[in-house]
């Protein structure tokens, strides 16, 4: 019996896309089919990285492959094809970079860094090429929290080579200045330094670079929004009511300059004791998962508030890294994946330009 690529998809479809649910071999997706008597071979392409994921999938798809008649055996390879999104009308591309993702806050103190760090350790570990830019100019922390110091190098004089750690390549202000020093600048030469640091950096073929934003919603914000290609923005918040309500105000501002919230990470959602193991909600329970259903966005996962998660990124080592197979890694992982899904879902449509901005009373 011949075996097709309709046949093939049909006894696929029982495979699904473990963030979408829907079938992980489609008439796009699915590459490269041999058939060989009773042996055949295929190849399915994820728009996400999902390293981890990997072995599983391939072994239902194999099992799917083998329900069709005359099939012996059958041969998968997977692969991870992150595509990047199209600048629309007076947007500026950055080289070597295929999607931009913002980490912010409404408000300082909710684990921004913390969890912008593991998430692009979490995507370099489910097999992308990540790149991390520090974009808090008044408080750099990405070179304390994956051990990384000293002024960049340059080949050319033009452009800054990142610094490279755990897979990542790294840029921030805090390799230019010294330790101690005050950042005493306006919003203005704040945001000329940002758009020097991303676009000055020779980043070299990223699938995603996160960008950790400073708190709030101001000038540093806008010039982002303004100035690069946001593929869309991931928000951060704890459920503590006053975090919510900042976070709030994070994300309508994205909305007004039409970048899109990708997701909503709950960091600090609970506690659990490293004595007893009582388990306590010490900021509030699910807020961060309300405010995602109720402006109908990607809830990412909650976090605990862990004493070995400030210790391991205090010394260099963030938590993905200092203990790869721990249960928090796992959900870094399950949220790096999502995240990654989400921006799938984004690429290949094209970047609106920056809308103009009026002040009113009802701004």
């Amino acid at each position: 019996m011949a075996i097709n690529e309709q046949d093939l998809l049909a006894a696929l479809a029982s495979v699904k896309d473990p963030v979408s649910g829907k079938p992980l071999a489609t008439p796009r997706s699915l590459r490269n089919l041999q058939v060989a008597g009773g042996n055949i071979s295929f190849e399915v392409a994820m728009g996400y990285p999902a390293r981890s994921l990997i072995p599983g999938l391939q072994n239902e798809l194999i099992a799917a492959a083998r329900t069709l008649p005359g099939v012996d055996n059958a041969a998968v390879l997977i692969t991870t094809q992150v595509m990047s999104q199209v600048a629309g009308r007076g947007a500026r591309l950055i080289p070597g970079v295929k999607n931009v993702i913002a980490v912010a806050s409404g408000k300082g103190g909710v684990g921004k860094s913390t969890t912008a760090v593991n998430l692009a350790l979490a995507l370099v570990a489910e097999g992308a090429q990540v790149g991390l830019l520090d974009a808090d100019i008044y408080g750099p922390s990405q070179p304390m929290m994956t051990g990384t110091s000293g002024k960049p190098e340059t080949r050319d004089g033009k452009l800054m080579e990142p610094k490279r750690a755990m897979g990542l390549q790294i840029n921030s202000i805090g390799f230019l200045v010294r330790d101690e020093q005050a950042m005493a600048w306006r919003g203005p030469m704040a945001s000329n330094a940002l758009e020097q640091l991303i676009m000055q950096t020779r980043w070299s073929d990223l699938d995603y670079l996160i960008v950790d934003m400073p708190p709030g919603t101001g000038d540093i914000q806008l010039t982002l929004a303004q100035k690069v290609p946001l593929t869309g923005a991931v928000i951060v918040t704890t459920p503590q009511d006053i975090a919510l309500l900042d976070a709030k105000k994070g994300i309508t501002m994205f909305q007004k300059v039409g970048v899109p919230i990708l997701g909503i990470v709950e960091n600090m959602a609970v506690h659990i004791c490293s004595n007893c193991g009582h388990v306590e909600h010490i900021f509030g329970e699910d807020g961060g998962k309300h405010l995602a259903e109720n402006y109908e966005m990607a809830y990412l996962g909650a976090l605990p508030l862990a004493l070995k998660i400030r210790e391991q990124t205090d010394s260099g080592r963030p938590t993905v890294f200092a203990e790869p197979d721990s249960d928090v890694t796992q959900i870094y992982k399950a949220m790096a994946r999502q995240l990654g899904a989400s921006v799938a879902a984004q690429a290949g449509n094209e970047l609106a330009a920056f809308p103009d901005i009026t002040i009113s009373k009802d701004t």
